[in-house]
């Protein structure tokens, strides 16, 4: 898992940035040197966006190593809940956005239906996501993390893949036989507490990873919020059924409410993670937390500047 040591930083921020691009010998090691994503020497319009960028803890500036231990501030769109060091000169593209697109679309038709849209109830078709984009990319998402060394990414994405594969295995129609073994050998009400106590599990695994985002990002932390909140709704939903011994419907909607917004949010992530200065023609802001170490260095260099 990322480490997320308070060692200082200095050189980010709209000053910082600006004084990084000039003067810091790490400019060239992190591989920016003055240049867009494209490697093309910036223009200054496109320097003044990134200075703008690095403010909020994006942009080519803003990810600059500029301390002695070399360390970037977290960023939900390399799926970094901490500190962490540059992967330099990596031969692989950054599989975050991959494996956050997979899981925002797949909870996004989920939630729809838990939320009964349209008056559609029937989950059949995420079955066919689940096994294709939210289980089996997600995962290789997952893998891909763990080779380009960021063990909170492999350990989240390959889980959730790992998630959506089990959630098609056990809804599959006429495949697994899972629920129907429940309805013969007990009844449908001992699947609903089965299913129930298999979304408690995963509401304790998010709040796992919950705790580990709390001096991340407003964004990278909302993500992980909502999901577990959908995950604990949809949970009692299946345990504390209705009057006629099925899912609270109330509460279910819930879940999908939360979970809609769980997706929505994994979106966003990926677009962080994907936009830059060489195709973006805006800045996608993630907001470090005050008590982050980026927060803490940015009213550091705020109390400087009104010393000056």
């Amino acid at each position: 898992m990322a480490t997320t040591s308070t060692s200082e930083h200095t050189g980010h921020g709209p000053a910082g940035a600006e004084r990084m691009y000039h003067d810091s010998p790490d400019t060239e090691k992190s591989g920016t040197n003055g240049m867009n994503g494209m490697g093309r020497q910036m223009t200054h319009e496109e320097h003044q966006t990134a200075v703008a960028a690095s403010k909020f803890g994006y942009g080519p500036l803003a990810h600059i190593n500029s301390t002695a231990s070399g360390r970037l501030p977290a960023f939900g769109g390399e799926f970094q809940p901490g500190l962490y060091k540059a992967v330099e000169g990596r031969k692989f593209a950054n599989p975050a956005p991959l494996g956050l697109s997979a899981f925002a679309l797949t909870t996004f038709v989920l939630s729809l239906i838990n939320m009964r849209t349209r008056t559609v109830a029937e989950p059949n078709l995420v079955v066919g996501l689940a096994f294709g984009y939210g289980g089996l990319v997600q995962l290789l998402a997952g893998m891909w993390e763990m080779a380009v060394g960021n063990t909170f990414g492999a350990t989240a994405l390959s889980s959730y893949g790992g998630f959506w594969l089990s959630f098609a295995i056990i809804l599959t129609p006429g495949g697994f036989n899972i629920e129907e073994a429940y309805v013969e050998m007990q009844s449908v009400q001992a699947f609903y507490d089965a299913f129930g106590f298999f979304l408690m599990g995963w509401f304790i695994f998010t709040f796992v990873l919950l705790l580990v985002t709390l001096r991340s990002t407003v964004a990278f932390f909302f993500l992980f919020f909502t999901l577990d909140l959908a995950f604990l709704l949809l949970g009692i939903g299946y345990l504390q059924r209705d009057s006629t011994n099925h899912p609270n419907p109330p509460v279910i909607k819930a879940g999908g409410f939360f979970g809609l917004l769980a997706a929505f949010a994994a979106w966003y992530n990926a677009l962080a993670g994907i936009a830059d200065d060489s195709n973006s023609f805006f800045i996608v802001p993630v907001i470090h937390f005050p008590w982050s170490s980026k927060g803490k260095e940015m009213r550091m260099e705020k109390s400087e500047r009104q010393k000056v």
